[in-house]
């Protein structure tokens, strides 16, 4: 993409999932002069969402471009003749894709030898109804439900087909036409209006002065055939004339309302509206028809072949896959194959048509319907990153609740830290872990539409992929949990481990609970032990808690003695010395004083240095060291 002397390039999305046509969408240049790039749609050059302006290391509004150095590394081109960006891969054997995507966001996949899948590791913007017109006209968008396109009451779907294939900018048309449009008159219209509560409406509508109430504003807007909806909020009519886009749900409670929008329908659609919202037999028929959907279902399954593999499966939003829980019975030859078990539940191996390897997740104690669980299960599967376990589906079928990871072959990093005659990692290997669980993390804290804090940082949720590069699992459990995820928490408290002072101290609980939980497990894979594993050779003292013993030596310049003993000499101090400081940083007890996991990123990347960190207080005391503070 740039500008020159050579026509403006862009980035168009497609039509659809499968049609490469041009699509509605499309990524540019400002062609005001300023140097951002603009998503905007294809046939507009007013913008939903902008880079910001480029500072000289990264775009204002993607500051994270500043630490991209681990796949690609940027340099934006701007003087009087062109305007142009370039990407250098730092490492030429990866590959990598940018795209438009057909939902209006901007994204870029990676390629994972680990998986054989792209993942992706960006998009902008992160919610979905803030692209422009996603949804198409008279539709509300709601960034929380799946899915998040629905008609206004009054109008159907335009085009099913196009909605299949997750193009939904044809948007919704009226069940009937309004009156003023049928008769040729507006005087005689028998057109009425319909309330939509807790929206949020389009900015920028024009604002009626002589409309002082909400009858005038209604008048007003019956007055003119083509006005089909208004407000009056705040003492301020507004109208909105012919097709109606960009109205936004809003999570309406306590002191957040919300706007009101009142929708131009036929009275005949009007009536059927009102007969319905206040008809109590609508219970009836709404289980009328989740009876009819669960027998259509079970005939579904009974006609399907007993193959001992996973079919393809429903697919659902964002790419997960809906499974059925028969099929997952005979993925994983009735849940035989366990590869361990968690705070979560256990987890089981399977396989998808028989040559795909999964890891099936049978969640304990999810308390949410069916409708919250696959709202969750939506937004978890929007998280993606190189360092996190992409989730591939779902199972949701009355009580039981499952999950579908990709298969992590090198299983996790307890194994290789502390069992014996499994792998011994490199330091090089140990040092990128590392790394990329921090950067998992970070991404989880700062990167996401909403902070997810992980709250079990440990060794059994690191997983390995076929290349070693670690993925961090059971991110955004407490949604999925519920109010059974502080049942879950609670059972993991007791002993010095890997869990900030804050949750024993039960004060409001932070993304630096994660960050002490890194710092543990940071030492861990410096010392290759638990710990809290006794004896310690290295510690003179066998009832010293080893990371009172590690910041002790890192302060006397020993760090060499803290390193496990399994790598002899093929360690670099520098790295092992940088490594310990970062752990020391991190476990400190007030959560003030420990980094953000972008600041650790930065530290072990080199980028940023680091002092010398003091003793935790709190840890000697618990721990009984003999050392003085």
């Amino acid at each position: 993409m740039g500008q020159g002397h050579r026509p403006d390039r862009r980035l168009v999305s497609w039509k659809n999932l499968i049609d490469p046509a041009t699509g509605v969408y499309c990524d540019r240049l400002d062609p005001s002069g300023v140097g951002q790039f603009l998503l905007t749609p294809l046939n507009s050059s007013i913008p939903y969402w902008s880079t910001g302006v480029w500072n000289g290391k990264s775009f204002a509004a993607v500051p994270e471009m500043a630490g991209s150095d681990l796949f690609l590394t940027t340099t934006f081109v701007h003087n009087d003749q062109e305007k142009y960006m370039i990407l250098n891969l730092v490492d030429e054997t990866t590959v990598t894709r940018n795209v438009v995507d057909i939902s209006g966001q901007s994204k870029q996949f990676i390629w994972s030898e680990g998986s054989q899948d792209w993942t992706m590791i960006y998009a902008q913007p992160k919610a979905p109804c803030d692209v422009y017109a996603i949804c198409g006209p008279f539709t509300i968008c709601n960034d929380n439900v799946f899915p998040y396109c629905t008609c206004m009451e009054g109008f159907s779907i335009a085009s099913p087909e196009d909605w299949e294939l997750e193009d939904r900018t044809s948007g919704c048309s009226r069940n009937t036409l309004l009156d003023c449009i049928s008769n040729k008159s507006i005087t005689n219209t028998t057109d009425k209006f319909y309330s939509v509560p807790c929206v949020k409406l389009p900015q920028n509508a024009p604002e009626v002065e002589a409309a002082a109430s909400a009858s005038e504003c209604a008048q007003v807007c019956l007055s003119n055939c083509s006005c089909t909806a208004y407000s009056f909020n705040d003492d301020r009519c507004c109208t909105w004339h012919d097709e109606l886009f960009n109205i936004r749900a809003q999570q309406c409670s306590g002191t957040t309302t919300g706007e009101t929008l009142y929708v131009r329908v036929s009275a005949k659609d009007y009536n059927r509206l009102k007969n319905k919202r206040k008809d109590i037999v609508i219970g009836v028929a709404i289980g009328a028809g989740l009876f009819a959907l669960i027998l259509l279902i079970m005939i579904l399954r009974i006609k399907r072949k007993s193959s001992g593999h996973i079919p393809d499966g429903v697919r659902g939003f964002n790419g997960i896959i809906a499974f059925g829980f028969s099929d997952l019975q005979r993925a994983t030859n009735k849940f035989t194959d366990k590869l361990g078990a968690g705070s979560f539940g256990a987890v089981f191996k399977g396989f998808i048509d028989e040559s795909i390897a999964v890891a099936v997740k049978r969640l304990d104690g999810a308390y949410q319907g069916e409708k919250q669980f696959r709202a969750e299960v939506s937004s978890i599967g929007t998280i993606q990153h190189i360092n996190l376990v992409k989730l591939v589906g779902f199972c949701c079928e009355g009580s039981k609740r499952l999950l579908v990871y990709e298969y992590m072959p090198n299983s996790s990093l307890d194994v290789h830290l502390f069992q014996i005659n499994s792998t011994t990692l490199n330091w090089t290997a140990r040092y990128q872990i590392a790394l990329g669980v921090a950067r998992g993390l970070a991404y989880l804290h700062e990167s996401c539409r909403d902070c997810i804090i992980h709250c079990d940082i440990k060794p059994e949720n690191i997983l390995l992929d076929g290349s070693f590069t670690p993925k961090i699992a059971d991110f955004g459990m407490a949604k999925l949990l519920g109010r059974g995820f502080s049942r879950v928490i609670t059972t993991m408290r007791g002993t010095v481990g890997y869990l900030a002072p804050e949750w024993i101290a039960g004060v409001a609980i932070t993304p630096k609970v994660d960050v002490y939980s890194y710092g543990m497990v940071l030492l861990e894979i410096i010392s290759g032990r638990r710990n809290a594993c006794a004896p310690c050779s290295s510690c003179g003292n066998l009832d010293v808690y080893f990371p009172v013993h590690a910041a002790h030596k890192l302060l006397e310049g020993e760090v060499g003695s803290l390193v496990d003993q399994m790598l002899h000499v093929d360690v670099n101090l520098d790295e092992a010395e940088l490594a310990c400081k970062v752990a020391c940083w991190c476990i400190q007890d007030d959560e003030f004083h420990r980094p953000t996991m972008g600041e650790v990123v930065q530290i072990l990347e080199g980028r940023v240095e680091i002092g010398m960190p003091p003793v935790p207080r709190l840890l000697q005391a618990m721990a009984g060291s003999s050392h003085s503070p």
